[in-house]
């Protein structure tokens, strides 16, 4: 059978291509390996693309269903360019030897082969795989031949691509989806012929093109979606299915070199953003050189201590790895691989955590939100006007309106948590055409919290959306909003923490308000946010348990729980300062600090449980925050030992990377803290929870509108003799700061400034 003999009414043309719905067309079957838990693996991100292979650089291609690791894939625009992608020699998978993705935007590998019957001995070959992204994924492999005879053997690498959305990668289920194309009219070239299957088999391939593969499929709205797979150096001398065959012979102490570049593209457009380069080479120099720029824009922290140098490079870099494109502009996603996204939330505490590293951060996050702001009355995606978003997907299920995220609003902190970046950007900044073109965003935030307190007099959440979140605060899983006895609370929710935000929002705002001479909104925002705070600790606050209770549900009753919620208060003012001493001391308790860190529930609630997501773990970027409200109370100590708690935690981890969250099992030890098996790493507030800490011991306090740094009672605990901070921008002055500790006391010094900037040092 040739292509001309087939004819089909719902084949697709695209780019000269024809293909036809796959299943008119057998695909390949291959074995695969079932697994109770997920494997280890490998991860690397460049902005909207990312990549998650097991650790000798394969993607087992293993179904759902099948057991498999449902992360691993190279995904782009939430959806899964490929889900196979496996090298073997002689059909054989290779022996590892050692892999790293230590530069985060590449992986690096070296195996051998394993025992080929009696063709070839263990560890004749050796085999350096280098992958990189940048647009697109890069393959190079070097095939070294060790022994002392010529050795001939195959080497394969099988495709396959299922374009599956990663919602249902996280096992959401869909009633149908769109259809797996073929590509059955291939440009052919004199060699090229076609197996019983009519799938291409070129068995001479053609010294005057690239051979290659596309792999392709149609969603349910018609966008077609493409895997193009280019082979470099050496063209395959075969192909069978989606699986590409060098058959080598290879001298003793002879290389090869092979490589690919597997293009994504939707209705034939390049699916990232990224202007993809041709060569891996050109791939690697690009990032390595956007890179650099990015360190040279940043403030760079060095301690004399090498491990927390190691820790705070890894945040460097991992800052630098998750800032993603979304149109003009480019934030934080959250975390790969499930959160490789803009998130409202997640993007305006990493923005706030990270203004001493970048500011540029916190600006880009506030203009881009503010695009999104919502201007519509819409249940679905529960957008009301003046809201700021919770989570934007681009997948075909969101492009499908199976899921409302398009984008989906269904949170009740991101809105306050804006109002309060936006003030803490101008104090660092003093960037005043920023706050002006913002405003009308932040009165209309101001605005949607206004309304939304009216009936109960707090800020509260319920969920209209049937493809919504029940609980729609920072501990956003279903079973984490519970009482004393471990039952969830109904609704509608009012969060003790998201008061702290409507109270700092308000606070914030009536001084920009009234330097901008709008004196109503100034006295009006004031007095609303003192009125907040004289209920909130009459409301809130459990006179048994002398603690704030988590929450109020909808009859205004405690949610009990002994939760970490309440120390998102204790820096925004809210409290009372005999309550905020209270709820300090209680959450240093050994039922609450497991040696790491402060865990999210009690281990004294029925509800507790180490391993769960909000109800027992414990959580780098909620420790952070709580530090520094401890820091504000003055109790320097106490949060020195949460810093130390988390840099020893990090220290540990592969990479020298905070994890999203690990589990609450006391600190045993020298034993490493029990990993979460799922959590996201990188993750954007656990990243950004190392420059917050570092944040915190030096306690800059800046006031740029006023030319003035207020460095007060900075601590370097015992762990750190000495930190510099290069670099350091505070409005238009550029300066650097190092900081010695002697004893209980740490000395700062201003080593050199460029501007007019005050610095004020406070013991």
């Amino acid at each position: 059978m040739t292509p001309d003999t087939l004819t089909h009414p719902d084949k697709i043309v695209l780019d000269g291509k024809t293909f036809i719905p796959a299943e008119q067309l057998p695909i390949p079957e291959w074995p695969c390996v079932v697994s109770e838990r997920p494997q280890p693996t490998l991860t690397v991100k460049d902005d909207d693309l990312f990549l998650v292979t097991d650790t000798i650089g394969n993607i087992s291609g293993c179904s759902l269903s099948d057991g498999g690791n449902p992360s691993m894939g190279l995904f782009c625009c939430d959806t899964r360019f490929l889900s196979r992608l496996e090298l073997q020699i002689d059909g054989r998978s290779p022996v590892l030897l050692s892999s790293t993705a230590e530069k985060g935007f590449s992986l690096s590998v070296l195996c051998t082969n394993p025992r080929i019957d009696e063709g070839m001995k263990a560890d004749t070959l050796g085999i350096r795989r280098e992958m990189v992204l940048n647009g697109a994924l890069f393959e190079e492999i070097e095939v070294a031949n060790y022994s002392t005879t010529t050795v001939t053997f195959e080497l394969s690498i099988s495709f396959d691509a299922d374009f599956v959305d990663l919602f249902e990668v996280r096992g959401y289920d869909r009633d149908k989806r769109g259809k797996l194309l073929r590509l059955v009219e291939p440009a052919v070239e004199e060699g090229a012929t076609f197996n019983g299957d009519s799938v291409p088999v070129y068995t001479q391939p053609s010294p005057h093109r690239e051979e290659s593969l596309t792999l392709a499929y149609q969603g349910l709205e018609g966008f077609v979606m493409e895997s193009r797979i280019q082979f470099q150096h050496r063209q395959p001398d075969d192909f069978k299915g989606y699986t590409a065959i060098w058959r080598l012979e290879l001298p003793s102490h002879s290389t090869q070199k092979l490589g690919y570049r597997v293009n994504m593209l939707t209705n034939n457009t390049a699916s990232s953003s990224v202007g993809a380069a041709l060569t891996l080479v050109q791939a690697k120099a690009s990032e390595l050189m956007e890179e650099q720029n990015w360190v040279q824009q940043i403030t760079n922290i060095r301690a004399d201590k090498s491990i927390f140098n190691l820790v705070i490079e890894r945040a460097e870099q991992d800052m630098y790895l998750l800032r993603q494109s979304f149109g003009k502009y480019k934030t934080v996603s959250a975390g790969v691989p499930w959160f490789s996204a803009l998130f409202g939330r997640d993007s305006l505490i990493t923005a706030s955590q990270t203004l001493m590293l970048n500011p540029q951060i916190a600006k880009e996050t506030l203009m881009l939100l503010a695009t999104y702001q919502g201007k519509n009355e819409d249940d679905w995606r529960e957008e009301e006007p003046g809201k700021i978003l919770h989570e934007l997907r681009l997948g075909e299920m969101a492009r499908c309106q199976e899921i409302p995220h398009t984008p989906y609003y269904g949170t009740v902190d991101a809105t306050p948590l804006w109002l309060m970046l936006y003030s803490e950007y101008y104090a660092w900044t003093h960037d005043r055409e920023t706050l002006e073109q913002l405003w009308p965003n932040a009165l209309a935030a101001m605005e949607w919290i206004d309304r939304n307190m009216r009936q109960s007099g707090y800020l509260t959440y319920y969920r209209k959306s049937k493809r919504g979140l029940d609980n729609q605060g920072w501990k956003d899983s279903g079973d984490c909003i519970v009482n004393r006895k471990g039952e969830l609370a109904n609704g509608p929710i009012a969060l003790s923490e998201v008061q702290a935000y409507v109270y700092a929002a308000k606070t914030r705002l009536s001084e920009i308000a009234r330097m901008k001479k709008r004196l109503d909104l100034a006295d009006r925002w004031q007095e609303e946010a003192r009125s907040l705070k004289e209920r909130f600790n009459q409301d809130f606050w459990i006179e048994e348990q002398d603690f704030c209770a988590l929450a109020l549900d909808g009859e205004g009753k405690h949610v009990e729980s002994i939760t970490s919620n309440p120390g998102h208060c204790l820096l925004l003012g809210i409290f009372t300062p005999e309550r905020a001493y209270s709820v300090a001391e209680r959450l240093r308790a050994p039922d609450m600090f497991n040696g790491w860190g402060i865990r999210t529930l009690s281990s004294l609630s029925p509800a507790y449980n180490p391993m769960g997501y909000h109800i027992g773990s414990v959580w780098p970027h909620d420790n952070a925050l709580i530090a520094m409200g401890l820091r504000s109370l003055g109790l320097i100590d106490q949060a020195l030992e949460i810093f130390q708690g988390l840099f020893d935690m990090t220290s540990q981890q592969p990479y020298q990377r905070p994890p999203e969250l690990f589990c609450g099992y006391e600190r045993n030890g020298d034993r490493a803290p029990v990993q979460y098996p799922v959590a996201c790493t990188p993750q954007a507030w656990a990243t950004g929870s190392i420059f917050q800490l570092l944040q915190m011991i030096v306690n800059l306090v800046p006031d740029a509108p006023n030319n003035c740094l207020r460095i007060i009672d900075p601590a370097l605990p015992e762990s750190i003799n000495r930190l510099s901070l290069h670099n350091l921008q505070v409005g238009t002055t550029v300066l650097d700061l190092e900081f010695e500790r002697s004893g209980g006391t740490t000395a700062c010094r201003v080593a050199k400034k460029r501007g007019n900037l005050r610095v004020v040092i406070e013991a």
